[in-house]
């Protein structure tokens, strides 16, 4: 089976993205940050969270399947807004014709 990468040729964005790594005793702690070449899909709607609440996303990423990104993460997108990672999810078609790629939902 071959992946099928999101071809660069969609990539047109790019956000900075600080992964959660957890909570610490001040807060919330992050890795240092990264710029990630992306899709910005900026559509408000209804999504669930990791622990299952229905949440609104005002923004979905569609990047790279190898981009770290967890749930609780921080991105600035490129208008400078700040916002934090609701959920990511593997699209991986395992072998199909599909692009695969992490969509990310934005708060």
């Amino acid at each position: 089976m071959v992946d099928v990468l999101m071809p660069g040729f969609l990539l047109r964005h790019q956000v900075t993205v600080e992964p959660f790594l957890g909570e610490g005793p001040y807060g919330p702690q992050y890795e240092p940050p990264v710029v990630v070449r992306c899709l910005v899909d900026e559509q408000t709607r209804m999504v669930r969270s990791p622990t299952g609440d229905e949440v609104t996303s005002s923004t979905t990423l569609r990047a790279r399947l190898d981009t770290v990104c967890p749930a609780g993460s921080r991105v600035t997108l490129p208008e400078g807004r700040v916002t934090a990672v609701i959920a990511a999810l593997r699209r991986d078609g395992a072998g199909l014709p599909t692009p695969d790629h992490l969509e990310v939902q934005l708060q």
